[in-house]
């Protein structure tokens, strides 16, 4: 069978299973309804976006499929030529598709086949420096290998993998690699070693890391920008201002910073998709989902260097005059394997965070399993978050932590660095005091932790309404309680030191 028939009958099927969805929407058969249905706070019912029925196969337009020529051009005529229909399928067959950046359009479906590979090109060339939002600021980064803004009815489904070619991007630290791989690193062209423990991929990189922010960078004109073009990695998959959005089936990995990132989204779905990035992947958290609302996070796989779920809503100022909440949230089906934390709120949470259920997941030797970071200066309300029937086991450092002082590292890295936060001192409340309140936690077992739980409120805002239940923890050290109110229950809590 030539490639032309698979491409036309694999078209054939997609739209068959769209009119299908769309039909059953239609009549009310919505599959993801019941995950909105008798939550503890008022959410809509969330749809997958009906594409029309429209179709093209990236072959069609003179992609190369054998990973050697750039399909770039490729991409751009097919997204065109269905943006012109009214918009509908862009079929990516069986082949490795090497590409510069892609950029979706209202109302079109990427759907990629199984076999299907799509990697993007190694070559910061092909990423122009935008402005955009980066860790909850405004700043500028490169632009995204895969990007949409201000789309309606857009998705990214099938069988195939997207792969952000990460390691051209990405810094290395030593300490997370192996022996044999640090000699790699050092042996790849263009990089440099900044330190014994610490490696950069080029010089403009290097030259942006200095004077940075994190990652942030000092630069002020144009000429320093692209000075430091490296250093301003983007995130693989970045949806900003998008209406009615499906990520569904595919395999997202290697992201040259963040991999997945849905920013001010409204309506979205990611259903059984697998985020994945190397345990050494420097910012290479799986998912962020920022100033987001009504979204449902059901039935996939996370396995990342950095933070599982993660939850935002933007940094400090530029957060707080944002003012966009990241609410109306289902997390459910989940499974994070290692990373940082599994399920995580922060710490760029300056726009408020409410209203999350969170249930049915499993957490598999992250770093910490449930974890709630923030910090003087970043204002923000968390409140409304409800989780239950959680897995965890072999939890590096807390099953549980609820961190008011977090300082840019993970909960291990702190430890190992000896860092203890001063929790007495107090400082007056204001607009950019962080505030966490109206947490409910029950039917959590973790086989396996470093410390039980931890709470460390601020003694000027402590941490409010704290409701524990049906709770069985075995750890090596207890539980903490710091700077809390009394109002916080615990019901059938049960912590096994080992």
């Amino acid at each position: 069978m030539n490639k032309k028939l698979i491409c036309m009958v694999a078209a054939f099927a997609i739209v068959l299973g769209a009119k299908a969805q769309g039909d059953n929407c239609c009549k009310g058969a919505n599959p993801y309804k019941k995950y909105t249905e008798n939550l503890p706070f008022e959410m809509p019912e969330v749809k997958a976006p009906v594409i029309p029925d429209n179709k093209v196969c990236l072959k069609d337009f003179g992609a190369d499929p054998t990973g050697i020529g750039l399909c770039t051009e490729a991409f751009a005529k097919a997204v065109d030529a269905l943006t012109e229909k009214g918009g509908g399928h862009l079929i990516v067959p069986a082949g490795v598709w090497h590409t510069g950046p892609i950029v979706l359009k209202s109302n079109i479906d990427l759907h990629l086949e199984m076999g299907a590979v799509i990697r993007f090109a190694a070559d910061e060339n092909l990423y122009p420096i935008i402005k955009t939002s980066f860790e909850g600021l405004d700043t500028r980064r490169c632009q995204s290998p895969l990007s949409a803004v201000g789309a309606t009815n857009i998705s990214i489904t099938g069988a195939g993998v997207i792969d952000g070619n990460g390691q051209y991007w990405r810094p290395v630290k030593r300490a997370k690699v192996s022996e044999g791989m640090w000699k790699d690193v050092l042996a790849r062209p263009g990089g440099i070693a900044m330190r014994k423990d610490y490696w950069v991929p080029s010089e403009s990189y290097a030259r942006g890391e200095k004077g940075a922010d994190l990652n942030v960078p000092a630069a002020k004109t144009d000429e320093e920008w692209n000075a430091i073009h490296r250093f301003l990695r983007p995130v693989m998959i970045s949806l900003v201002s998008c209406k009615n959005v499906l990520l569904q089936g595919v395999i997202f990995q290697n992201s040259p910073a963040w991999n997945i990132h849905p920013l001010m989204c409204e309506n979205i779905i990611i259903d059984n998709v697998l985020a994945r990035n190397p345990s050494y992947a420097q910012n290479g958290d799986a998912l962020d989902l920022e100033s987001c609302k009504n979204a449902l996070i059901v039935n996939s796989r996370f396995d990342a260097g950095d933070d599982g779920i993660c939850i935002k809503s933007g940094k400090d100022a530029d957060g707080r005059k944002r003012g966009k909440a990241c609410e109306n949230v289902v997390v459910d089906g989940c499974t994070v394997f290692a990373g940082h934390g599994g399920f995580v709120v922060g710490s760029e949470m300056s726009g408020g965070v409410r209203n999350f259920k969170v249930s049915n997941c499993q957490f598999l030797g992250t770093d910490v399993g449930l974890r709630f970071k923030s910090k003087r200066g970043r204002g923000g309300l968390v409140e409304n978050i409800y989780i239950d029937h959680i897995s965890m086991m072999d939890i590096i450092t807390d099953a549980i932590t609820f961190n008011m002082y977090y300082g840019g590292k993970s909960v291990s890295e702190m430890k190992a660095a000896g860092i203890e936060p001063d929790n007495t001192t107090k400082v007056a409340v204001d607009e950019t005091t962080p505030i966490f309140r109206n947490i409910f936690i029950q039917d959590v077992v973790c086989n396996g932790a470093g410390r039980a739980m931890e709470f460390n409120g601020l003694p000027e805002m402590p941490i409010d309404n704290i409701r524990l239940k049906n709770i069985t923890i075995r750890a090596k050290e207890g539980a903490v309680f710091q700077n809390v109110t009394e109002n916080v229950s615990q019901e059938n809590v049960k912590i096994v030191l080992e």
